[in-house]
């Protein structure tokens, strides 16, 4: 049966079919599709986990336990997994275990691009490049065949392009679940040193058993065409050449590392001017020149951004055309989106009391980042998960007078993620800054997932809520309040309060996401004559509110009748209609 699936819808059909037992990761755009689809197949017990660390330890525990599993997290998220990582690479597995790195060209919802593909030659882990969903569903049980057979972790690395675009898939009736008996075995698991110089010598003749399979696996092919030029191509890059380039010869790469270096040398070999076309760093660009083969990659491609069909005919063709340079361009015409925080969120009101203390805010990654941007200007930092309260401690140790002027904002699940140690940090080491923990009850930025907070699992069981306040307290905050962020003025008295406090602080702005609160949304507001035009409430920055001919109108169908507006009008120009939206 064929059917329409994106990669990531295909890649939890494939964990089905391959018979995978447990299955664990963290939601971080463009991977979080994966569990969420994984959770209607039978027989698959998943989780999310605090954070990606915990769950590559998760999968690697169950696959040392002889089960099947699979991880999966957003480019980002393998930094934060790479200590276990590297060292399952010494250990090797019992049961398969696959690792799905979904990686972020063009930087779509992330805050940086990174090639992956070197977290597994670092690693020295087997590296997997689907092309098209049809791939990303085959290639988890080619990933976990691989897996036990040669006693190693392995990366599965898809592209945001390839998670959320559609392909016909051809599915398959599953496997019984893989299990092993455990067997104890303290010198491949147990990795102190001496252990662990033994397991070394293990991975590198692996490595060398993994490059003679590299070279004969079905998932590297070469599809013959003019052989006047050859292209060296994996993953969705693959698809551009053949749409750009459909008479030339091509080596398709399913297996990225190790590189099948024999392969390689038969197809150069026969081809005149041999191309490289790889998104982001040219991974296998050096690795074929150190072969000692000419090729041209990067010096025509650009390391920024996604490819397309149109960059890649342009730079190989002899002569492009003016049409084609011209589809490289993106027309003036196409007007900027930039995304903002939702009508109704309860962050909005966080940053704009911020803004207006004129505070330095140390930032995280959620959807309270929307806080920088114009109109509210109330973020100064934001570089990774969980970085806000380190950074902020940091900048006190640098400047104490900045505590009184500065505080860290972090959400409910990036402070699970990895916002705990540094807070810890702060107790630990004598700070004095105050937190603000914005707890919107859910993982909202990337679509509403559950977290250790709200009271249910990724399979929708009852779950043991944390408490927040009882948490900070036992990690050492002696001062902890908590306030809604739809009340200004409370809001605004205890961020002025808890600054002027010399210990550590936290305050929890505790109010639903509005797409989780059964209260939102109520009824929309309206601009009465009373409006002046003062444009205080557009410094809200929410897209309900617009300015035209000097006076400000509400949009009805997307507001949702959080009332801030209400409260930062001195005029009395705003009103609560009472009525829903389009009645």
């Amino acid at each position: 049966m064929n059917n329409l699936m994106s990669g990531n819808e295909a890649i939890a059909r494939g964990a089905y079919e391959a018979g995978v037992t447990v299955a664990a990761g963290y939601p971080g755009t463009p991977s979080t599709e994966i569990l969420e689809n994984i959770i209607q197949y039978p027989g698959i017990k998943a989780q999310w986990s605090p954070n990606e660390k915990v769950a590559l330890e998760v999968g690697l525990g169950a696959a040392i336990a002889g089960a099947r599993a699979l991880v999966t997290m957003k480019h980002v998220g393998v930094n934060v997994a790479a200590d276990p990582l590297f060292t399952a690479a010494y250990t090797g597995i019992r049961g398969g275990l696959v690792l799905i790195s979904a990686d972020d060209p063009g930087m779509h919802s992330s805050q940086n691009e990174q090639d992956n593909r070197y977290y597994g030659k670092f690693a020295k882990i087997p590296v997997l490049e689907p092309s098209d969903s049809q791939e990303a569903k085959d290639f988890v049980a080619l990933g976990m065949n691989i897996s036990e057979e040669f006693d190693t972790p392995v990366m599965l690395r898809i592209t945001t392009r390839i998670a959320h675009s559609q392909t016909l898939v051809q599915v398959s009736e599953p496997i019984q679940p893989v299990k092993f008996d455990y067997q104890k075995d303290a010198q491949k698991y147990v990795m102190m040193p001496a252990y662990a110089r033994a397991r070394h010598l293990v991975l590198e003749e692996r490595l060398k058993d993994l490059a003679d399979y590299a070279d004969t696996s079905p998932c590297n092919k070469i599809v013959w065409g003019d052989k006047s030029v050859g292209v060296i191509t994996s993953g969705l890059a693959y698809q551009y050449v053949r749409e750009a380039l459909p008479h030339v010869s091509v080596l398709k790469l399913g297996i990225v590392n190790p590189l099948p270096a024999k392969l390689i040398h038969e197809f150069a070999a026969q081809v005149g001017t041999l191309y490289i076309v790889e998104e982001l760093e040219p991974f296998i660009e050096e690795q074929v020149q150190v072969y000692g083969i000419a090729c041209q990659g990067k010096y025509l491609f650009s390391r920024i951004g996604e490819l397309s069909a149109q960059a890649i005919k342009a730079a190989i063709e002899p002569e492009p055309t003016a049409d084609t340079l011209k589809a490289l361009c993106v027309s003036p015409d196409v007007p900027a989106r930039p995304p903002v925080l939702c009508p109704g969120c309860p962050h909005r009101g966080v940053f704009y009391t911020l803004n207006q203390l004129k505070l330095v805010v140390s930032g995280d990654i959620g959807c309270y980042t929307l806080g920088s941007l114009p109109p509210l200007h109330a973020m100064d930092t934001c570089v990774c998960m969980g970085y806000s309260i380190g950074g902020a401690l940091g900048m006190e140790k640098a400047d104490a007078s900045m505590a009184r002027r500065m505080v860290a904002v972090i959400g409910d699940s990036t402070f699970f993620h990895s916002g705990l140690t540094g807070l810890l940090d702060v107790v630990y080491n004598h700070g004095t800054i105050t937190t603000l923990i914005l707890d919107n009850r859910i993982t909202a930025m990337t679509g509403q997932q559950e977290n250790p907070a709200t009271g249910k699992d990724l399979m929708g069981n009852p779950a043991p809520a944390v408490d927040l306040e009882a948490l900070v307290r036992a990690i050492g905050v002696q001062r902890v309040q908590v306030v809604n962020p739809f009340d200004l003025a409370d809001l605004k008295t205890v961020i002025q309060t808890e600054l002027a406090a010399l210990e550590p602080s936290v305050i929890i702005v505790r109010h639903p996401c509005v797409f989780v609160d059964p209260a939102s949304p109520k009824p929309p507001v309206v601009v009465n004559e009373a409006c002046t035009g003062c444009k205080s409430c557009m410094k809200l920055g929410c897209p309900s509110l617009i300015y035209s001919d000097g006076k400000v109108e509400v949009d009805p169908t997307l507001c949702n009748g959080c009332n801030l507006c209400i409260k930062v009008c001195r005029f009395g120009a705003i009103n609560s209609t009472g009525k829903e939206a389009g009645n």
